[in-house]
């Protein structure tokens, strides 16, 4: 992290929605961190707001676009309003965090890539389980080399949600279902280990009886002889690993969530003492002479905050993007070429987006 000078302004931000991301994550997130300050929130209900923050409730997204004095936008409604709202907000002169999914489809976010090029601004997508114990483990785990060659990745998002909800997310359209609500996490984690992938294999299926959106996910990323496996479903009752790595030295196991979100629903304040430990282990087994060591894992600490720390340092001082247009684009070309390969039954190649 980049430190600002105490005496520089902080970046004004409005948020757009008031929906679960912006209450849960992006507005306690962005008023925890130095050098950014929330002013205003975009909603229909502005008692709702108030309650939480003193903020200048607007309307319209629209105003929020208009106002010299905002910095950055920050996108937390609908997917289907995504491309909408951040192509507006970039030709208004703001920077802009899209909350994941990026878009609906690969050619709104090269569009939008585009602009924000062509703009001179700052885009990103909110990919906070970068910045999950449990994934920052996994990186360090692999990248000491412990496991030696990785043959076999399982990531899993799986709950037990039996009856559908009443919400967008699980309604029919562009963008609903968990391959595009929890697709995006385990995406951006496999690409940040492994990148680009060379074939892409996808089972996407409705499972529940009432069910009018994907609910079940099963993808296959090819990397040569190494398998990277995603997979997310809404009728799993059993506890099964988040992570499950196979490699020629040895496996790493790690079953339980990152706390992040969960102490974030309880109110606790993100950066307070204690903050991101996660005290479920995973297990490693590598070889010992002739047999094998058996140990636990001790988490690296999770830290939400470093997105938006990161994001403050982007556009006050030039630093990287902490998630860069180019890696949003390759999340949601693996996205759309899963959702071809699963109506094609069949792997299709990854084609990198040239721009």
């Amino acid at each position: 992290m980049v430190d600002r000078s105490k005496d520089a302004a902080p970046l004004q931000v409005a948020l757009i929605g008031y929906g679960f991301a912006s209450k849960t994550f992006h507005a306690p997130l962005l008023t925890n961190v130095p050098g950014l300050r929330l002013t205003h929130i975009v909603s229909s209900d502005a008692a709702k707001v108030k309650k939480d923050y003193d903020v200048t409730v607007l309307a319209k997204a629209e105003e929020a676009f208009a106002l010299p004095e905002i910095d950055l936008i920050v996108i937390a409604t609908p997917n289907i309003t995504h491309f909408d709202f951040a192509s507006k907000a970039l030709n208004a002169g703001k920077h802009v965090v899209v909350d994941k999914p990026f878009t609906n489809t690969l050619a709104e976010a090269t569009e939008l890539v585009k602009l924000a090029k062509n703009r001179g601004r700052v885009i990103s997508v909110f990919q906070d389980r970068r910045w999950d114990s449990d994934f920052l483990t996994v990186r360090q785990v692999v990248a000491s080399g412990a496991l030696g060659d990785v043959a076999h990745f399982e990531s899993h998002y799986d709950r037990y949600r039996p009856e559908p909800r009443q919400r967008w997310r699980e309604l029919p359209g562009p963008g609903s279902g968990i391959w595009f609500d929890l697709g995006p996490h385990l995406v951006d984690q496999a690409l940040q280990l492994f990148g680009r992938p060379e074939g892409v294999y996808a089972d996407l299926e409705m499972q529940r009886p009432r069910g009018q959106a994907t609910d079940y996910f099963h993808v296959i990323l090819r990397y040569g002889r190494n398998r990277v496996i995603l997979h997310g479903a809404s009728l799993v009752v059993a506890e099964t690993p988040r992570f499950a790595i196979h490699g020629s030295l040895g496996s790493y196991t790690k079953f339980g969530m990152d706390p992040q979100e969960e102490a974030l629903k309880q109110g606790e304040i993100p950066g307070a003492a204690g903050w991101g430990q996660d005290p479920q282990t995973g297990t490693l087994i590598t070889k010992k002479g002739d047999g094998f060591d058996k140990r636990q894992v001790p988490n690296v600490p999770g830290n939400y905050l470093a997105y938006y720390e990161g994001i403050r340092d982007a556009i006050a001082l030039g630093a990287p993007n902490p998630v860069t247009p180019e890696q949003a684009l390759d999340v949601i070309n693996v996205l759309e070429t899963g959702m071809k390969s699963s109506a094609a039954r069949a792997e299709l190649p990854f084609d990198p987006i040239k721009l």
